[in-house]
C-alpha cells in the first residue's frame, strides 16, 4: 500500500480552509468599509480647516463648493482639490447656516458603519449620519 490522504481527510482539510477563507472575507469587507469611514471623516475634517481660512480671510463661509474641484478665491488656494466621497454611490454635502449671512456651516457625510460613536447623536440609520460644522453650529441647525 502507499501512503496517501482519505477522501474524507481532504473534505475535512478543504472545510477548515472553506471556514477560515470565509472568516478572512468577511473581516477584510469590515476593513474596507471602516477604512472607507476614517477617509470621510479625514476629508471633512481638511475641508473645514480650509473652510476656516476662507472665513478667516472674508469674515463669511463660501455661498458654495464643488467637492472634486479647486477651492480658491481666485487669489488664495485654499485646497487643491476639495475630496470626493471613496465610494462612487456617496456624496459630501455642504451648506450655510443661515443662507442669508454665512456665519455658519455645515459639511455631512453618509457612513457605512451602522456602530460608529460619530453618527449624529448616536445615530446611524440617518441619512446623513456623519457631520462636522463650524463651532456656533450644530448638525441639526
Amino acid at each position: 500500500m502507499t501512503k496517501a490522504f482519505t477522501l474524507v481527510e481532504l473534505l475535512v482539510v478543504m472545510s477548515i480552509i472553506g471556514v477560515l477563507a470565509a472568516i478572512g472575507l468577511v473581516s477584510f469587507t469590515t476593513a474596507q468599509m471602516r477604512g472607507r469611514d476614517v477617509q470621510r471623516k479625514s476629508d471633512l475634517k481638511q475641508t473645514s480647516n480650509a473652510l476656516e481660512l476662507y472665513y478667516a480671510d472674508y469674515g463669511r463661509y463660501p455661498d458654495s463648493i464643488t467637492f472634486g474641484t479647486q477651492f480658491t478665491d481666485g487669489k488664495t488656494i485654499y485646497f487643491k482639490t476639495l475630496p470626493i466621497d471613496p465610494s462612487s454611490d456617496r456624496t459630501y454635502t455642504y451648506r450655510v447656516v443661515p443662507i442669508s449671512s454665512n456665519q455658519k456651516f455645515q459639511l455631512f457625510a453618509r457612513l457605512e458603519n451602522s456602530q460608529d460613536q460619530d453618527c449624529i447623536d448616536a445615530n446611524c440609520a440617518l441619512n446623513p449620519n456623519f457631520a462636522i460644522t463650524s463651532a456656533n453650529t450644530n448638525a441639526s441647525e
